[in-house]
């Protein structure tokens, strides 16, 4: 396999293309159990018959795990959406983001992580306090139970429109099985993160539209996830969701 070719650099791992393969290194970091149940994790996905890149195998390149999957070529939903010159074309690619990602909430995959437990875990690796930690436990304990597939990090850059028209959804890192309003409030504060702010309006009241939920409900899960998501990526990130988990107060 050739390494020459990079097409994303993210947190510890690097994605290259060679041919029609897709092939993601970890760093030295990464612990061989994470990388294991990435790949089962996309294994269990491709048997629920969405639409994503398969896995080809499970190796090691210079001392570093690696994920081997097929590459698809074609551009991603977010250029799309940059490169949309009317505003029925937007909404076009927004009803189709939002189409996608019910589709994805529709699945069951019983063997999949409970999305609650992986909410509890990182809250209790949070820098906030005791009195706010136990607040977001016991608000998460009082939420719903569901068991729909929750892709974990929904956002347009990870759907790629294939030449063929095809829409495939990529990198099921983060995936869980859970309460599907949780998927959407996180997808909603990527849209923040990115400085959509307009996006983010229009793509919650999109999803409670289609799915027929109230925009309350949602919104209720925003401290939560946002005190979840604060665990990882950079000091900038950090503090912008951990703000959500004190001024953003729907109770």
């Amino acid at each position: 396999m050739k390494l020459d070719r990079v097409i994303a650099v993210r947190n510890n791992k690097t994605i290259y293309r060679d041919a029609d393969k897709c092939i993601k290194v970890f760093d030295e970091s990464y612990s061989k159990a994470d990388v294991l149940n990435e790949a089962t994790n996309h294994a269990r996905i491709e048997e629920t018959g969405l639409n994503i890149p398969k896995i080809l195998e499970v190796t090691m390149i210079d001392g570093k795990w690696a994920i081997v999957s097929e590459y698809i070529k074609g551009k991603t939903l977010a250029n799309l959406m940059e490169e949309a010159e009317t505003v029925e074309k937007k909404e076009e690619y927004m009803n189709l983001f939002v189409d996608l990602q019910l589709t994805v909430h529709s699945m069951k995959s019983p063997l999949l992580g409970k999305l609650k437990d992986k909410m509890n875990r990182k809250i209790s690796e949070t820098t906030l306090d005791a009195t706010t930690r136990y607040d977001l436990h016991t608000r998460l304990e009082g939420m719903p139970k569901h068991t729909k597939v929750c892709h974990g990090d929904f956002n347009p850059s990870n759907i790629i429109i294939a030449e063929n028209g095809e829409p495939y959804i990529l990198d099921w890192a983060h995936v869980t099985q859970g309460n599907a309003s949780a998927d959407a409030a996180r997808t909603y504060l990527l849209f923040w993160l990115d400085g959509n702010i307009e996006g983010a309006k229009k793509y919650l009241e999109l999803f409670c539209e289609k799915s027929n939920t109230a925009k309350q409900y949602v919104q209720k899960w925003m401290p939560i996830v946002a005190a979840s998501q604060s665990v990882k990526g950079n000091e900038k990130e950090r503090e912008f969701l951990l703000s959500w988990v004190d001024v953003v107060d729907y109770e």
